[in-house]
C-alpha cells in the first residue's frame, strides 16, 4: 500500500488556539517514537518560527512536512485581508521545508473556516440543521475569500491549498462540504477529507456515510486526515446539546479502531482509487487530556494491522 502515515500536533493537546499540550520538541519525539515519519506544522509559534530552527528540527527526526491548519472567518469580506495575510505566514514557513523529507510530497496549506466563531454554530456541531446554514449571498463572500487565500498563497509561494471541513464552522454538513466544493475551483482548491469531521458532521454515526462522501468527492480529495468517532459520545454530546469544545472534551474523538469509521474500508477505497499520497492521523484532544504517546502508538498499531490484513474493518 502506497499510503505513508503522519500526525499532528493537535493529537498531544495542542489544537487550535485551545491551548498549549505537550511541549514541542517531546511531541515531535514522541511522534516519531510512535512510528510517524511526517507532521502537520501545529498552531503558529507552537514549532520554532525561526526557519533554521524549524528546518533542524524536522531534519534531525527526519520528518516530512505534510501541511498547516490555519481558520479565516470567510463569511466577512472584512476578515479576508487578515485571514489571508496568517495563512501567507504560515505557508512561508511550509515553502522553507518543502524540500525535507518525502521528495514526492509538497506541503499543503490546510485553510478552514473559523470554527466557532459563531455560537450557534459551535453550540449545535454535530447536529445543524438547514435553518443554521449559510444564504446565497454569505456563501459568495465564503468562497471567494478561500479562493482569493489559495490564489494567494500559490502566486508568493506555489503551494497548494486543500479546504478543511470542521465541525463547528460553516462547512461541517454532507451537504455544505457539496456546496462549498461545487462553488470553487477545483484546480485551485482541492479537499483535505476529515473521516471524523465527516461523520460528527452528518449528525449520525452511519460508517457508510464516509465511504459515500470519499466516494463522491475522491476527485477534490488531495489529502487526507484520519480521525475516529465514539458512537456513544457522539450521541450523548448530540442528546446534552454539547458544544464543539465541549464534545472534543468528552473524547467524541477516540482512538482509531474503536469508533464508527470503517477505516479498512477507507483504505481499500484510497488503494482502489490510486490516493499515493500522505494521511495524518489525529485524535484530537485538549490540552492534558489522556496519553497522547500511547495513543498515537496504538493508532499507529491498528493502521499497521489493516495494512498487514487487507481487509475491511
Amino acid at each position: 500500500m502506497s499510503l505513508r502515515f503522519g500526525n499532528a500536533p493537535c493529537s498531544w493537546g495542542t489544537i487550535e488556539g485551545f491551548g498549549e499540550g505537550t511541549p514541542a520538541a517531546q511531541m515531535l519525539d514522541e511522534l516519531v517514537l510512535a512510528g510517524y515519519a511526517g507532521t502537520e506544522l501545529g498552531d503558529y509559534g507552537y514549532l520554532p518560527t525561526d526557519l533554521a530552527e524549524l528546518r533542524a528540527a524536522l531534519t534531525q527526526r527526519h520528518l516530512t512536512m505534510l501541511g498547516a491548519y490555519e481558520g479565516v472567518y470567510l463569511r466577512d469580506p472584512a476578515a479576508h485581508a487578515q485571514g489571508e495575510a496568517r495563512v501567507l505566514r504560515l505557508a512561508r514557513q511550509l515553502a522553507a521545508v518543502a524540500d525535507l523529507g518525502d521528495p514526492g510530497w509538497q506541503p499543503l496549506v490546510v485553510l478552514a473556516d473559523e470554527h466557532s466563531r459563531d455560537p450557534a454554530r459551535s453550540r449545535n456541531a454535530g447536529r445543524i440543521t438547514p435553518s443554521l446554514a449559510l444564504d446565497s449571498q454569505s456563501w459568495t463572500h465564503f468562497t471567494a475569500g478561500a479562493q482569493r487565500i489559495a490564489r494567494a498563497v500559490q502566486a508568493e509561494t506555489g503551494l497548494r491549498t486543500v479546504f478543511h471541513h470542521h465541525c463547528g464552522g460553516y462547512v461541517e454538513t454532507p451537504s455544505e462540504i457539496a456546496t462549498f466544493l461545487e462553488r470553487t475551483d477545483p484546480a485551485l482548491i482541492g479537499l483535505v477529507f476529515d473521516t471524523g469531521h465527516a461523520l460528527y458532521g452528518s449528525g449520525g454515526s452511519d460508517p457508510q456515510t464516509v465511504l459515500d462522501l470519499l466516494e463522491r468527492h475522491r476527485e477534490r480529495v488531495w489529502y487526507l486526515h484520519f480521525k475516529d468517532v465514539s458512537a456513544g459520545v457522539a450521541a450523548e454530546s448530540r442528546r446534552a446539546g454539547r458544544s464543539y469544545q465541549e464534545a472534543v472534551g468528552a473524547g467524541v474523538f477516540c482512538e482509531l479502531g474503536r469508533g464508527a469509521v470503517p477505516f479498512g474500508a477507507v483504505l481499500q477505497a484510497l488503494t482502489a482509487s490510486g490516493y499515493h499520497g500522505w494521511v495524518t492521523v489525529e485524535q484530537d484532544v485538549l490540552p492534558g487530556m489522556g496519553e497522547p504517546l500511547m495513543s498515537a502508538v496504538a493508532n499507529r498499531e491498528y493502521l499497521r494491522a489493516l495494512e498487514r490484513q487487507g481487509t475491511p474493518s
